[in-house]
């Protein structure tokens, strides 16, 4: 996976399997929002950025002018539809959901300037109830 946020309000998040473009998506992007939401939230609550009471962020939330590529190695990928366009698997959503927690909660510890910037960039937006 490689992943930034940027200035705009626009989500951009392209699945590769086996090096294949998956333009619908599918279970390794589904899995990657996933273990992104799971990680953020950990580090926030850890950091005590989110109060005990207060929702978890939400995905939509945290996608926000993140763009991403999750790309998966598969021994025998499971495609469904007829165009082969987005990739089926529920070992493949769990995976990636659980690498993805796994390095960037790792790599949110490691860098807590970086990951202080990303966290209040998400906090700082108006989430759709008209709160914070």
């Amino acid at each position: 996976m490689a992943l930034r946020w940027n200035d705009t309000r626009e989500a951009r998040l392209r699945g590769y399997a086996n090096s294949a473009p998956t333009p619908q998506g599918g279970t390794h992007t589904v899995g990657f929002r996933d273990g992104l939401a799971a990680a953020i939230n950990m580090h926030a609550r850890e950091r005590r950025l989110l109060a005990e009471a207060t929702a978890d962020l939400g995905v939509d939330r945290i996608s926000d002018g993140l763009t991403a590529v999750v790309s998966v190695k598969l021994d025998r990928p499971e495609f469904s539809g007829a165009t082969l366009g987005t990739l089926d698997g529920a070992a493949v959503r769990t995976g990636v959901a659980e690498t993805v927690r796994a390095h960037l909660g790792t790599w949110l510890k490691r860098h807590p300037e970086q990951a202080a910037a990303v966290i209040g960039r998400i906090l700082s937006k108006r989430s759709p109830e008209g709160g914070h």
